[in-house]
């Protein structure tokens, strides 16, 4: 066996925001493990907000056991993104060994197409509105927003998309009194949910307020050991493979999740189908799906993942699974 880590770079199609920043690039590792005769392969994003960066996590990856398992994994790495990618990987490569699809290994049901979001990036009311009309024909998008003055942004993004459906993203950018000032308007402008209102270490403020959409919770949710913070405060959970360190943890914590009473949504970090690629198997039957990290890059992958009418469709032989 035998394990390496690459970065890749893909440039995005346009300048993205967010409110701890901009980029206009994907900084991606790319992990792959093979035996001498198959080969499988995974991607990561390393998180600065979880204290990663390309190095740390590569770091960690390049200490790991030849041989190790996705079992063992759990126990050499935390939840985070150098898991996800060898846990994606390893999950790559045992299908090809066994000659089956990694859905049936997992024992699911062969995937199809789930409709996914589509992101407009933080800017000024005007800009969103243009970004919102551009892309009105999508059955869903997806607001960043998380400043003090995002109303105008909300209502501009309506009025360019009349008829999509809306969730909204704060990133933890509002505070208590923020969100309790906007929260009535979300009814009014036909917002389905609000993702991460208030900042992860803040959200007991939470407990006790109206929620008149769903709330969901992104930066608070990790992985199955993150739930019993939930209660009160959250009525969906927002699953990514960077976060919980792999398909392996994800697929757990949606079955965890779903037992206990919340809804599903199936996010992601910006990077290329071959991270997307994975999370399409957690994200079938989820009330939300955001999985457009390929939509917003200029480049990716030589053999990428389908985006059609349908939505997202699960990935090929080639790309990975």
């Amino acid at each position: 066996m035998r394990i390496e880590v690459t970065r890749d770079v893909f440039k995005l199609a346009q300048v993205f925001t967010i409110s701890r920043g901009s980029r206009t690039e994907a900084q991606v590792l790319t992990v792959t493990v093979s035996d001498g005769l198959h080969r499988g392969w995974g991607e990561c994003v390393p998180y600065a907000r979880y204290g990663e960066t390309l190095d740390s996590v590569t770091d960690q990856i390049s200490a790991l056991p030849a041989d190790v398992t996705r079992a063992a994994l759990y126990d050499l790495l935390p939840a985070g993104a150098g898991r996800n990618a060898v846990d994606c990987a390893l999950w790559d490569l045992e299908a090809k060994r066994a000659g089956v699809r990694a859905w049936d290994l997992a024992g699911l049901s062969a995937p199809g197409p789930e409709v996914t979001a589509y992101t407009l990036s933080l800017d000024a009311p005007e800009a969103m509105r243009a970004q919102a009309a551009e892309h009105a024909f999508r059955p869903l998008l997806k607001i960043k927003l998380g400043t003090p003055d995002d109303m105008p942004r909300l209502e501009a993004v309506r009025a360019g998309a009349p008829k999509s459906r809306i969730i909204i993203d704060a990133n933890e950018g509002w505070s208590a009194d923020v969100y309790a000032d906007l929260a009535p308007h979300l009814v009014r402008l036909g917002v389905d949910l609000v993702e991460q209102p208030l900042p992860a270490g803040e959200d007991d403020a939470l407990i006790g307020m109206d929620r008149p959409v769903p709330v969901c919770a992104d930066e608070s949710c990790h992985d199955r050991a993150s739930l019993p913070q939930l209660a009160g405060k959250y009525d969906v959970v927002n699953i990514k493979l960077d976060k919980t360190g792999g398909l392996t943890e994800a697929l757990a914590l949606r079955q965890a999740a779903l037992a206990e009473g919340y809804g599903i949504m199936v996010g992601c970090m910006v990077g290329s189908s071959l991270a997307m690629a994975p999370a399409t198997l957690v994200a079938q039957g989820a009330g939300v799906v955001d999985l457009d990290g390929p939509l917003l890059l200029a480049e990716d992958r030589k053999t990428p993942l389908l985006f059609d009418d349908d939505g997202v469709h699960p990935p090929s032989e080639e790309l990975w699974g």
